[in-house]
């Protein structure tokens, strides 16, 4: 019970927020890149919702083994929009520092989505099952790897280059999101214990969406000056 409430509150917190600050970024925000900022969050909380609602209901009723099909649905829906997350994410780098070549890391990262939404559609994958394989778990984890490393050098390199302020911290949130979300994909099956970082990743994504949200501040400031 103690684990059910902190996970419902928790969860109803954080896809509040994602939801809610996305929403208002995708309504109110003039800026095409904030616009993009809204729709990353509000995918976020949306795909988040579809593995954290049948968990909290999991939680509450009859355990998480019970609901193993609808918690495994929910994963596999959170697996995708989370790649679709960060391919807007290379969208919204582009177009912060006007990057106008480099088309072949644009083929690069579709390349990487495409074969990571395809390697989660596998049948392999058992989602519908309580413990699914560990191998493509970490198969379709490959190719997000992947994209994280890229986002987190192509950030790195622009936003020292530029001094940007708003995403300099983007490359070390988007590492910690993966290195708190590794570890639960190999270990969380032996180890359960491993499955509470989960929540600093959360955490992780929520540092993002703010970054987002400043920019929406900055573009709104700049509307009202003018």
């Amino acid at each position: 019970m103690p684990q059910a409430i902190a996970e419902t509150v928790f969860d109803v917190l954080y896809l509040g927020f994602a939801l809610t600050a996305g929403l208002i970024m995708l309504r109110k925000g003039r800026d095409p890149l904030v616009k993009k900022a809204g729709l990353m969050a509000a995918l976020l909380g949306a795909g988040d919702s579809f593995h954290l609602v049948p968990r909290s209901y999991a939680l509450w009723t009859a355990g998480l083994e019970a609901n193993a099909a609808a918690l495994g649905i929910g994963k596999l829906i959170t697996s995708i929009t989370m790649t679709v997350f960060y391919l807007i994410l290379y969208y919204v780098w582009r177009e912060r520092y006007q990057i106008k070549e480099r088309k072949s890391l644009t083929a690069v990262m579709w390349t990487l989505s495409v074969l990571r939404i395809v390697l989660c559609l596998l049948p392999q994958n058992q989602w519908l099952t309580y413990r699914q394989p560990l191998f493509f778990g970490v198969l379709r984890n490959i190719p997000f790897a992947m994209m994280g490393v890229i986002i987190i050098v192509i950030f790195a390199q622009e936003t020292k280059k530029a001094g940007d302020s708003v995403f300099r911290f983007m490359p070390l949130a988007v590492g910690l999101s993966f290195g708190f979300y590794l570890p639960v994909v190999l270990f969380s099956g032996i180890l359960p214990i491993i499955g509470m970082l989960m929540i600093p990743k959360t955490m992780a994504y929520v540092w993002i969406i703010l970054m987002g949200w400043r920019l929406y501040r900055q573009s709104k400031e700049s509307m009202i000056k003018e």
